[in-house]
């Protein structure tokens, strides 16, 4: 298949570019910048350079292909509302030149709200957006099943692990290496999901290859990890202090991560494993963070 795939050069983006290309199919990927480009270009891949907010690109780029995996998004949590009004924009734009194909539409969540103090499934209803998070990809997407388009969602784990990782850990140590200490609120018994991003790519590309039919996907590997366990791992890394603190003292220890620190969403993956055949093969997260390299 002809693959149209935007954050192609982003950390979830290339791993997934990368193991379509392995599998035998072309891609057209999107790329923002010239560094970007060059990204997209080194991996193998043809460059149809753009942002989201060039709607007339994302149409062609559509058209121009058998499928499109979307990941890109901006995670500036200061102009979130605005993000996700772009990527609103950027995933109608797509959806229209694929209406009435039949052709696969793969598009990009996340498990963390889903289902907040349980362990959430594929049969958890997408979150409807709000005022406190306004994203809803998933539900954009979804409008276009009965447009003639077959949409699938991949429901990404908060932390998408592996070496070069700039997600939701890497901003843990960060606050680790800037306070002294390393982090959990209370006991640490929240716990995160997690899978590495080359195991994440295998989802898109199996829900592509599955006609976007079964969906939602969750790409996880491991159900829940304890947040203290994280932390540990962490003072490991530094070689720093490993404390607890009250729900008060985390507001003003991680600010406005303070809110993620909280969180415990465990998920499962049962049916995507089942539907897709999809096997985690790549190292856990806390085995990962035994690497030097992760901090």
């Amino acid at each position: 298949m002809r693959v149209f795939v935007t954050g192609a050069s982003g950390w979830v983006g290339t791993a997934v570019v990368s193991d379509l290309l392995t599998a035998g199919h072309h891609v057209l990927g999107l790329a923002r910048t010239d560094e970007g480009a060059k990204k997209v270009a080194a991996l193998g891949a043809d460059v149809l350079r753009g942002t989201l907010d060039d709607l007339d690109v994302l149409r062609q780029g559509a058209a121009q292909s058998d499928g499109v995996i979307h990941t890109a998004f901006h995670h500036d949590f200061s102009r979130f509302a605005e993000s996700s009004e772009q990527e609103r924009r950027a995933i109608e734009a797509m959806g229209s030149s694929l209406e009435g194909s039949g052709r696969p539409f793969v598009v990009t969540s996340g498990v963390a709200l889903l289902a907040p103090g349980r362990v959430a499934s594929e049969d958890d209803a997408a979150r409807v957006a709000d005022a406190s998070f306004p994203r809803a990809p998933e539900l954009t997407a979804g409008a276009f099943a009965a447009r003639g388009v077959r949409v699938a969602t991949v429901r990404l784990a908060p932390t998408v692990h592996g070496i070069g990782d700039r997600g939701f850990v890497p901003r843990l140590v960060e606050f680790a290496r800037e306070k002294g200490v390393s982090a959990y609120v209370g006991e640490g018994r929240n716990r995160w999901p997690a899978v590495h991003r080359l195991d994440a790519a295998r989802v898109f590309r199996l829900a592509l290859e599955h006609g976007a039919e079964g969906g939602p996907f969750h790409a996880i590997a491991e159900e829940g990890i304890a947040l203290k366990d994280i932390a540990e791992a962490i003072g490991r890394g530094l070689n720093i202090p490993v404390v607890s603190l009250s729900p008060e003292e985390a507001a003003e220890h991680f600010s406005w991560f303070a809110r993620f620190v909280s969180l415990d969403c465990p998920s499962s993956s049962q049916r995507t494993r089942s539907v897709l055949g999809w096997k985690p093969e790549h190292p856990s997260l806390l085995a990962d963070m035994q690497n030097p390299a992760y901090f």
